[in-house]
């Protein structure tokens, strides 16, 4: 739809999934259909829904830096390493 109305030249390269609550049918529902339907573009890696990564711009800070060792910090940084090792966007 935007790249119909707004912007013809778009192109999505990745998809990262956020807010993800692995406890939740509906979470996991929603992943399952993004998954099947933008395929490879979809990272493997998903953030979970944390309470650090909402808090952490009310200090101004990025998660990275108000808790490294958070769940979220972590998933940041693993899908960071899964787009450094995909290449070079499509």
């Amino acid at each position: 739809m935007v790249r119909k109305h707004l912007n013809q030249n778009l192109v999505v390269s990745t998809i990262l999934l956020t807010m993800y609550d692995a406890r939740t049918r509906l979470a996991s529902g929603v992943a399952s259909e993004v998954r099947e339907h933008f395929g490879p573009e979809v990272l493997k890696t998903a953030i979970p829904r944390s309470v650090r990564v909402s808090e952490a711009p009310s200090y101004g800070q990025t998660v990275m830096t108000y808790d490294p060792a958070s769940a979220g910090a972590l998933s940041y940084l693993e899908a960071a390493r899964e787009i450094a090792t995909m290449g070079a966007p499509k």
